[in-house]
């Protein structure tokens, strides 16, 4: 005999949160418990947990407690103005309502306030349908698939019981869809329930017998055993290992049997009704109860771990994880992003890896990170990349006292202020907010964390080298080229042409005297330079700003025509005579006999530096580029 057990059999996440909040409660007060309703529509359950002082009550009775009593709210949840009575009573109250069901009540009580007309699929007599309509004032319009609607409003917000089946849910979102102008539809049946469903489904199509374990007042369960019974016609309904037929595993006409259980059936009633059907009475051995060790798998801390996504909101993600709980992965672990819209992000059907950061939070929930596994897989490839000294991309995010701080998918990655450029840079602030291409120079594990450094330097002179390389290439002499005055000293000014330093020499800097290169220019200038020579090997470029000037020479003899008088600037002396400057780059000499009618011994005796003159000019000799002035021809004895 072939036994195959359905995944997602047995007790779902919000039941049995139910039934420990239930237990937890009774051993916290210390007194007799109450639950609205069977806490599950399983009666062994229930009896049990008779014996150990928890017991159902109706609605009716609540009028009949007294202040300080426990009361535990099933899965199903209640509505608002119960919730309202038993805090009125002052009564203590332990809310196990499933969170998928608490999601519900808020959007109806949403919507309702907004104007919106509810439509709840499921059964009108349901407990979880009867809480939720009491969300909306029990206004709410309820069909179990469709047949049952006529003149719907015009404006209807839409949601399912947890349990219902998804074709019941189509059929009247196909009604909706063609009546209504305006509706807001949430698919809000159970990820575990619709799984359910699927799997009793596929099973019951190739099995020679389904047995559906559950209470017979179960929706779910009824739900199942009706899918179940119409791919299998050979399905029966059974509570536990008791109603199961003796004969079942005598005849020879079935060889496989399929077996699946409602959301309130517990993992040992479904074992005993295992072990009742199968050849292999060794429990412990029973291949086909493999789903029961995986239900019972204990998450562990730090894990990382698949989930399929189940469901999405603007603030979270559902996904299941394979366990008997799912996993939500608030929008905080998924992106850093305020402004990031998480259903855009992420969509149902995903499988995404992530890691266990909490195994259980106030609602039952895994708590998961997408955050946490990228920060941790970004830390790896920082440490590949440190090792094959490869490049990656950071973002910065602050400068700090000695650096930048930057951010490389999650993981902290610091930049020394001296790694930043090739040069030093005054002003850190201007690289926030952007994308630098980096090397990883130190990767540290450390006991407060793992520390990142990187740097830019290497990349830098790598760019740098190339782009000289192609500037080399492309400088030939005579060439005309714009460049920036990077540096200035005594002897010239460096100039960056095309990435290539150039020497512009003080003597190049004007036909006339520089006395330093400060006087003409400035760093940061930009200026159009002549390339007087271009030494590929040794690395030189000598520039020149003289060279675009027109040489003074040129016409000296039409400008200074010889016999005319010129006012001029005495520059310096000589031992035979004084310089005088009649325009930038022009020198003439008046000699010293020329200089006064008296006699002197040195030019210095008559005459003084930047004196200016009036001169005779006496001769004018183009080709030697000289000019002869006399002081005493124009002086008057």
């Amino acid at each position: 005999m072939n036994i195959i057990l359905a995944d997602k059999s047995g007790f779902c996440f919000g039941v049995e949160r139910a039934v420990t909040e239930a237990i937890s409660a009774r051993e916290k007060f210390k007194k007799k418990i109450y639950t609205l309703g069977p806490l599950i529509h399983n009666s062994d359950v229930v009896n049990n947990l008779k014996k150990k002082g928890i017991y159902p009550i109706e609605l009716d009775d609540i009028c009949s407690l007294k202040e300080d009593d426990v009361v535990v709210i099933r899965s199903h949840g209640v509505a608002k103005d119960i919730l309202t009575l038993l805090e009125n009573k002052k009564i203590n109250v332990v809310n196990a309502t499933c969170p998928y069901v608490s999601n519900i009540q808020k959007k109806v009580e949403k919507y309702y306030k907004l104007g919106y007309s509810i439509l709840i699929v499921g059964d009108i007599n349901h407990p979880e349908v009867v809480g939720i309509n009491g969300w909306c004032e029990n206004t709410g319009i309820i069909s179990k698939n469709g047949v049952d609607l006529d003149k719907l409003p015009l404006k209807i917000c839409i949601v399912s019981q947890t349990t219902e089946k998804q074709s019941n849910w189509e059929k009247v979102l196909n009604i909706v869809a063609k009546e209504c102008r305006e509706f807001i539809a949430f698919n809000t049946i159970c990820s575990a329930t619709e799984f359910r469903q699927k799997a009793a489904e596929c099973i019951s199509k190739k099995v020679d017998m389904m047995v559906v374990i559950g209470g017979k007042n179960s929706s779910n369960t009824t739900k199942l055993y009706e899918i179940c019974k119409s791919n299998c016609n050979n399905t029966i309904h059974v509570e536990n290992s008791g109603e199961i037929p003796d004969n079942i595993i005598k005849t020879n006409k079935i060889k496989t049997i399929g077996v699946t259980a409602g959301a309130s059936t517990p993992n040992w009633i479904i074992k005993e009704a295992v072990l009742k059907m199968s050849d292999d009475k060794n429990l412990e051995l029973n291949e086909q109860l493999s789903y029961m060790d995986k239900n019972d798998t204990q998450i562990i801390l730090g894990e990382k771990i698949k989930g399929i996504v189940i469901s999405v909101n603007s603030k979270e993600a559902f996904l299941n994880i394979g366990y008997k709980s799912d996993g939500v992965l608030p929008k905080s672990e998924i992106t850093k992003e305020e402004d990031n819209n998480l259903e855009e992000l992420i969509h149902i059907g995903d499988e995404l890896d992530v890691k266990v950061v909490r195994r259980q939070n106030e609602d039952g929930y895994v708590v998961l990170s997408k955050l946490e596994l990228d920060r941790e897989n970004a830390y790896k490839e920082l440490e590949d990349a440190n090792i094959n000294n490869t490049c990656l991309k950071v973002t910065v995010k602050e400068d700090v006292n000695g650096g930048l701080v930057a951010n490389y998918k999650g993981a902290r990655v610091f930049i020394p202020a001296s790694h930043v450029e090739l040069y030093h840079v005054n002003d850190l602030s201007q690289y926030v907010d952007k994308e630098l291409e980096v090397n990883i120079i130190e990767f540290k594990q450390e006991r407060k964390g793992t520390r990142v450094v990187a740097s830019r330097r290497e990349i830098l002179r790598i760019e740098r080298e190339k782009r000289e390389e192609e500037t080399w290439n492309r400088l030939e002499k005579d060439m005309v080229v714009e460049g920036e005055v990077r540096r200035l000293t005594d002897f010239g000014a460096f100039v960056d042409v095309q990435g290539v330093d150039g020497l512009l020499h003080v003597s190049e800097l004007s036909w006339g005297r520089v006395n330093k290169p400060g006087d003409v220019l400035k760093i940061g200038d930009k200026i159009q330079v002549y390339i007087l020579d271009v030494n590929r090997e040794k690395k030189k470029l000598s520039l020149s700003l003289k060279k675009l000037m027109e040489d003074p020479w040129n016409n000296v003899d039409i400008k200074y025509p010889v016999g005319n008088v010129v006012l001029g600037k005495v520059v310096r002396f000589a031992n035979f005579g004084a310089f005088v400057e009649l325009e930038p780059g022009v020198d003439a000499l008046v000699h010293i006999s020329q200089i006064s009618h008296k006699r002197i011994d040195k030019p210095s005796d008559a005459l003084e530096i930047e004196q200016e003159i009036k001169a005779k000019i006496l001769e004018v000799n183009k080709e030697s580029e000289k000019i002869a002035l006399s002081i005493k021809e124009v002086d008057e004895i």
